[in-house]
């Protein structure tokens, strides 16, 4: 059984940080999406995964290698434009053969895994099996809709008049089925080939789809609201450790990990919180839900519920809570009167300012 990993995109809901940098490699809990997923498909026992890469190959191969670090081979299957799930499908074919696969999303974060979901499936061996949960707004995913039974009955990509609230999860298992449904069928109104039309067709044309409703967590980490909240997720999960070091004037209370090489100096830590390698600390309160990445420096600030990625220095700021700070990013206090806000930033940014 093989994987084949989506990876291309263009993040458009995470600009401005995806100007720069791949949206499935913005970490989580100081670790990129993209590697959760791969370590889960590794722990469900495939080995033999495909990445679907776009603008930013370099960037993902870099970061991916060969996969040797997760036990994994790796191979790299350009596409051209995103033209869609399904069309990422018809351009794996020739690497897919007639195996069977999963489909995975490389921004998507489901907890706990998919061990069981393939080892069902490999038992059982339908055309397809979906993955579905339920959502308050479920205009904005792919919608399934079943018979009281469970059966998939009709699949549809964001419908405005959604007939359930059951959406379809990141996560997809097909046989070679699959590669006669994608080349059935014709672009969406938006140009893409959905996956959900695809296995609309195998419903139509008689072929056996199944489905599974997840009541764990899963998702898609496309938003800044969501990866906020993933973070949270995994670093209550985190073991706790002091690698680096706290000095004597320093608090940590709860789950907080410290890694090697950075210091906390005269500062409170409430966690769950990481503190990357060779990160500073100073004079500071760092809150729950808070990942600060490797080479920052907090100083004379707080900082709650936030990721802050690498080499990013924030100083005499006051209290910072909800935020995604990019890669060397520098927020500092203003040093002169009358009171502004004085401010440089990118396409696509977004500023809530306290008046």
């Amino acid at each position: 059984m093989k994987a084949l990993v989506l990876s291309g995109g263009t993040g458009s809901r995470l600009r401005p940080i995806t100007h720069t940098a791949a949206k499935q490699l913005v970490p989580v809990a100081n670790k990129p999406v993209l590697f959760y997923g791969i370590e889960s498909l590794v722990a469900a026992g495939i080995t033999d995964i495909g990445i679907v890469v776009g603008d930013t190959e370099a960037e993902i191969r870099a970061a991916v290698g060969d996969g040797s670090r997760f036990g994994a081979r790796v191979s790299y299957l350009p596409q051209a434009r995103p033209l869609g799930l399904a069309h990422a499908v018809l351009i794996a074919r020739d690497w897919l053969g007639d195996d069977d696969f999963v489909m995975y999303l490389g921004d998507n974060f489901v907890v706990g895994g998919i061990t069981e979901l393939v080892e069902e499936f490999r038992a059982t061996r339908p055309d397809a099996r979906i993955l579905l949960t339920k959502v308050d707004d479920p205009s904005a995913f792919g919608v399934a809709e079943l018979d009281p039974d469970g059966a998939v009955l009709r699949l549809e990509e964001k419908p405005s008049a959604p007939r359930s609230d059951l959406a379809l999860v990141g996560v997809y298992l097909f046989t070679s089925a699959v590669h006669e449904a994608v080349r059935s069928i014709t672009p969406s109104a938006r140009g893409e080939l959905e996956i959900t039309d695809a296995i609309q067709w195998l419903v139509e044309d008689g072929r056996s789809v199944c489905s599974t409703v997840i009541s764990g967590y899963w998702k898609d980490t496309g938003n800044v609201t969501d990866m906020l909240e993933v973070n949270r997720t995994v670093l209550e999960a985190m073991p706790p450790a002091v690698l680096g070091t706290v000095d004597a004037d320093s608090e940590l209370v709860g789950r907080v990990r410290v890694e090697e090489g950075a210091s906390v100096v005269r500062s409170r830590i409430v966690g769950p919180a990481v503190i990357g390698a060779g990160s500073v600390v100073r004079d500071s309160y760092i809150g729950p839900s808070t990942s600060v990445a490797d080479g920052c420096l907090i100083s004379d600030s707080e900082v709650e519920f936030s990721i802050v990625l690498d080499g990013s220095r924030i100083e005499g700021v006051g209290r910072i809570e909800g935020s995604l700070i990019g890669r060397t990013v520098r927020v500092t206090g203003a040093a002169r009167a009358p009171r502004a806000h004085r401010l440089v930033l990118g396409d696509h940014s977004q500023v809530q300012i306290t008046p």
